[in-house]
């Protein structure tokens, strides 16, 4: 499985960003649970969001619910994450990950089974 995040860069605090992540790989399998983490300098990496393969079923940690929107077309292998109203604190390496079953718990605790290189969101104020 192959996981490639694009779309990071620098905006100021307010702006909008989004992020893509196209996954290949003859393992990788369309039914697959794709999602996002972030790590920012200093801090334990940190779980964003995910969708289902449908797009029927979305998960967002508190800090992003209301401004940031998980989305994947359906049976599609790119999933987009659009970043509104970015704050200083957004500041981070995003990932781009993906996993076969739903456990939200064991993704806050452990992550996901298959990740990508990050991409780099900085949030000036």
């Amino acid at each position: 499985v192959q996981l490639q995040a694009s779309g990071g860069g620098l905006v100021q605090a307010g702006d909008s960003l989004r992020l893509s992540c196209a996954a290949s790989g003859r393992t990788f399998d369309r039914r697959y649970i794709m999602g996002w983490f972030r790590q920012a300098p200093g801090k334990e990496r940190e779980f964003v969001a995910a969708i289902s393969w449908s797009g029927g079923s979305t998960y967002y940690v508190d800090p992003v619910k209301g401004r940031f929107t998980i989305s994947r077309p359906k049976w599609q292998t790119t999933v987009y994450l659009q970043m509104n109203s970015l704050k200083p604190e957004d500041t981070a390496v995003y990932y781009c990950a993906a996993d076969q079953r739903w456990n939200v718990s064991r993704w806050i605790d452990q992550g996901m089974n298959y990740w990508g290189k990050g991409t780099q969101v900085t949030v000036s104020s």
